[in-house]
């Protein structure tokens, strides 16, 4: 048994449209789901609101952001404020998500003002990391990540770390064709939870590398894998709920 609570978070990126999230939660009612996880879902910004209803009327998921500012207000076009994410009742932001390192260019620098706007305003931060092929290649993975980490997460205020939680993106095995194993996670996960300088034991770990229904226990069973950052698994409801249903029996 975990001491840590297991969190699955589907991250929806630019998908589901109001159609699409209405047939989601129609079919997750239907289903009857009792969790014993942390369920967590981050939509399209403009659907936050919609989600935040219905996790009101069914107490069951947290809804959160895929992204913010480093900047509560401003001359920002197309930025979303954290303080106006927290004052709609927000509960998390995802933050150094791979495709934002990689598509949108933002590095450990501007990553770490993120994480600190964001948790001045008590948003719970995923905080992403991970290699890409290249890195993992040149074994330089662990010296990639210790940067990140080291960087990303400079000057988080101790009484702020119980909001921090880390998601490991094996870049390098997200489409194309390659595969992490559960080891390799684990692994990852144990330099991570090692390299923490702050309430290093209880911060949740979440695995991001392509999780799916039919390779989440492998990953749930290591000791450091506290949960999934999951993408496209978790557009549909019958996937998420196995997911979540594998998270609460572990």
């Amino acid at each position: 048994m975990k001491k840590r609570e297991i969190h699955i978070v589907g991250n929806w990126k630019m998908n589901q449209t109001l159609h699409e999230i209405s047939e989601f939660f129609i079919q997750m009612t239907a289903m009857k789901m009792e969790l014993k996880c942390k369920a967590w879902i981050a939509p399209q910004s403009l659907h936050i609101p919609i989600l935040k209803e219905i996790a009101f009327t069914t107490g069951a998921i947290q809804v959160g952001a895929q992204n913010c500012s480093y900047a509560d207000s401003g001359a920002f076009t197309g930025e979303i404020s954290p303080a106006a994410l927290a004052d709609i009742g927000v509960e998390f932001v995802i933050i150094g998500h791979s495709e934002r390192r990689t598509i949108f260019k933002e590095d450990n620098e501007i990553l770490n003002q993120k994480v600190l706007a964001a948790l001045k305003h008590n948003l719970k931060v995923i905080y992403c990391v991970g290699e890409t092929l290249e890195e993992r290649e040149s074994n330089t993975t662990f010296k990639v990540i210790e940067e990140q980490l080291a960087v990303g997460l400079k000057n988080v205020p101790a009484d702020k770390a119980h909001l921090l939680l880390i998601a490991y993106e094996p870049v390098w095995a997200i489409g194309t064709g390659k595969v992490a194993t559960a080891e390799q996670a684990e692994e990852v996960h144990a330099f991570i939870r090692g390299k923490l300088t702050q309430n290093a034991e209880q911060t949740i770990i979440l695995y991001g590398g392509s999780v799916k229904p039919d390779n989440i226990d492998s990953l749930l069973r290591k000791e450091n894998i506290d949960g999934a950052l999951v993408g496209g698994a978790s557009l549909k409801a019958k996937d998420f709920k196995q997911l979540c249903t594998s998270a609460s029996v572990i």
